[in-house]
């Protein structure tokens, strides 16, 4: 199981790299393998300012369809168009081609909510 030590996670298995007041959100190596093969992705909230919890989006696998939570406070800048081209994408390369939304940090410390990859390594065990 891949979890990168420079990343930040939540509970609801979704992953945070932050540079600066921009992060990139996407979806973790345990997330991808327990949905299975990942069919479709909607994302219809580019430009919209959401609050931490607020579904962002879904994923839609063979056999179940998950809300994506955002992570933080955030307005969603952009959307990966390779993943709705390609959802595998996510499973073949979750941490990086197959990231999911670039975000804009509304408030920095709603990342205190965030698991260290520790944390999160203790949670998927």
């Amino acid at each position: 199981m891949n979890v990168p030590q420079n990343l930040k996670y939540t509970e609801d298995h979704e992953w945070v790299n932050l540079d600066g007041n921009i992060a990139i959100v996407g979806i973790t190596d345990f997330a991808q393998g327990e949905l299975g093969d990942i069919v479709f992705i909607e994302i219809e909230t580019e430009g919209e300012e959401l609050a931490i919890g607020e579904v962002f989006g879904t994923i839609e696998a063979v056999k179940t369809v998950s809300d994506l939570f955002l992570p933080v406070d955030a307005k969603i800048l952009e959307v990966n168009s390779a993943i709705l081209d390609n959802p595998e994408l996510v499973n073949s390369d979750p941490f990086g081609e197959g990231w999911l939304v670039k975000i804009e940090l509304k408030d920095a410390s709603s990342l205190d909510t965030l698991l260290t990859s520790e944390k999160y390594e203790e949670l998927i065990a």
